[in-house]
């Protein structure tokens, strides 16, 4: 199996990756590739710690939860269809204080681990399903180099905003 993960900006691709099959992973990207960013609005994603609640995309969880000094919980964000307008900045809102899960304020390690990797894993064994196959069989007969805008597949680097393309990578590696 030869699957990789690489910048959207990386100027040298093709000259790193020759003859591989490269396939963007974001938002931007073509159907049916597109349905693998965490924005895609898929509808009917579990929300942690919210039973009775479910949201159009990944993002929407994400930011639904997240909790800032100025502005709480934005339960608005679960049903946002558009792909756009979903991010709630620290330019505009200032520092998140953490995202809240069950009544907890947690951290931004605990909230990747207990939030966005088990969310975007059920997206990506529930929604999804077809296209980690299609790249699990892709990946044994070409080179897959999977486009994101960042490439941190490390849960506890927290330097930088984490790859949903390197969770697909390990998803497709572990079937």
């Amino acid at each position: 199996m030869s699957l990789h993960v690489a910048s959207r900006r990386r100027t040298t691709l093709h000259r790193d990756f020759p003859d591989a099959l490269i396939l963007d992973v974001t938002s931007r990207a073509p159907e049916p590739w597109v349905r693998l960013s965490p924005f895609y609005p898929h509808g009917g994603i579990p929300v942690p710690g919210h039973p009775d609640r479910t949201a159009q995309s990944v993002e929407g969880v994400w930011q639904a939860l997240k909790v800032f000094a100025s502005e709480e919980e934005d339960f608005s964000k679960l049903e946002v269809t558009t792909m756009k307008g979903i991010k709630r900045t620290v330019r505009r809102l200032g520092p998140p204080l953490g995202h809240r899960l069950e009544g907890r304020l947690l951290g931004y390690e605990e909230a990747r681990r207990l939030i966005y990797l088990p969310t975007y894993r059920w997206m990506l064994d529930h929604r999804a399903p077809d296209l980690v196959a299609e790249l699990r069989e892709l990946s044994t007969k070409h080179t897959v180099v999977l486009l994101d805008y960042t490439t941190n597949g490390d849960v506890a680097d927290l330097s930088t905003p984490l790859s949903h393309a390197a969770l697909i990578a390990q998803r497709v590696r572990d079937l």
